[in-house]
C-alpha cells in the first residue's frame, strides 16, 4: 500500500506551544509526531509514503530524508499553497498504483488500513472516508450515511452537536477520480470535493472505533504527551 500524508500545515492554533516547526513535526515525548504516524503505517503494511509539504518542508526532509525504517519517503513540495485537495492531487503524481491512502499529518486514527482498502475496492468507490463515532460531533462537523454506508451529507461544525460520525481524516482515493479537470489548482478536499460532489460520485463511509486524536489544538497536543507513551508501534 502507498500513502499520502498532508504535512504542510502551519499549526496556527498551536502557536503558543509549537512555533518553529511544521505542525506534523511537533514533538511528542521528544519525538516528532510524524514518527508515531510512520510507525503505525509500517505496522499496517504501508511500504511507501508521499509527504505533501510546503511550510518549512526542509525541516521534515532534513529529519527523515528518503527512508524511515522500512518506509520509503518521497516529497510533493508545493511552491504555492494548494489547499488540502491540491496537495493530495500533486502527491498523487508520485503514487505508482491506481489509488492511495490519504491522511492528515496532525492526527492519529488507529484503524485497520487493509480492511479499509478492501472495503473501498468492494464498493468500487471513488473515495472512501474513515469515520469515527463521537458522543458530540460539534467541534468537527458530521457525516451522514444511508443504509449501505454511502455518504448522504455533511453538516457544518458547530451546528451538529450530539452523537454521530465525523470525518476521521483518513481516505482511500482513486487517482483517476482526482485527476479530473475540475480539480485543478487550489481546492479543499473537504469543501470543494466531498461536500460538493457526494450527490453525484461514489463516496462511502467506513466506520471505525480505534484510537483517535487530533493534535491541532493545545489541549489535545498536551494530551498526546501522555497517551502516545503507551504506543509500541
Amino acid at each position: 500500500m502507498e500513502a499520502i500524508v498532508l504535512a504542510g500545515g502551519f499549526g496556527t492554533r498551536l502557536q503558543q506551544v509549537v512555533n518553529d516547526v511544521p505542525k506534523s513535526m511537533a514533538l511528542i515525548n521528544k519525538r516528532p509526531f510524524l514518527e508515531y504516524l510512520f510507525d503505525y503505517l509500517i505496522n499496517q503494511g504501508v511500504t511507501k509514503v508521499v509527504l505533501s509539504v510546503g511550510y518549512k518542508h526542509e525541516i521534515i526532509s532534513g529529519h527523515f530524508s528518503n527512508l524511515y525504517k522500512s518506509l520509503a519517503i518521497d516529497y510533493a513540495v508545493e511552491t504555492e499553497p494548494l489547499g488540502t485537495g491540491g496537495g493530495i492531487r500533486l502527491a498523487l503524481w508520485k503514487i505508482e498504483g491506481q489509488r492511495a491512502l490519504v491522511m492528515n499529518g496532525d492526527s492519529l486514527f488507529r484503524l485497520d488500513y487493509r480492511a479499509l482498502m478492501e472495503y473501498h475496492l468492494k464498493k468500487k468507490a471513488d473515495a472512501t472516508l474513515a469515520l469515527r463515532k463521537l458522543d458530540d460531533t460539534g467541534r468537527f462537523g458530521r457525516v451522514t450515511l444511508n443504509r449501505v454506508k454511502r455518504i448522504t451529507g455533511f453538516e457544518e461544525k458547530g451546528l451538529s452537536a450530539g452523537p454521530g460520525f465525523i470525518n476521521g481524516g483518513i481516505y482511500v482515493i482513486e487517482k483517476l477520480f482526482l485527476m479530473e479537470p475540475e480539480f485543478r489548482g487550489r481546492f479543499s478536499i473537504e469543501k470543494d470535493c466531498y461536500e460538493k460532489y457526494y450527490p453525484y460520485s461514489k463516496f462511502f463511509g467506513f466506520p471505525a472505533s480505534g484510537y483517535f486524536l487530533d493534535i491541532g489544538i493545545p489541549d489535545d497536543y498536551l494530551k498526546a504527551q501522555h497517551e502516545f507513551a503507551a504506543f509500541k508501534d
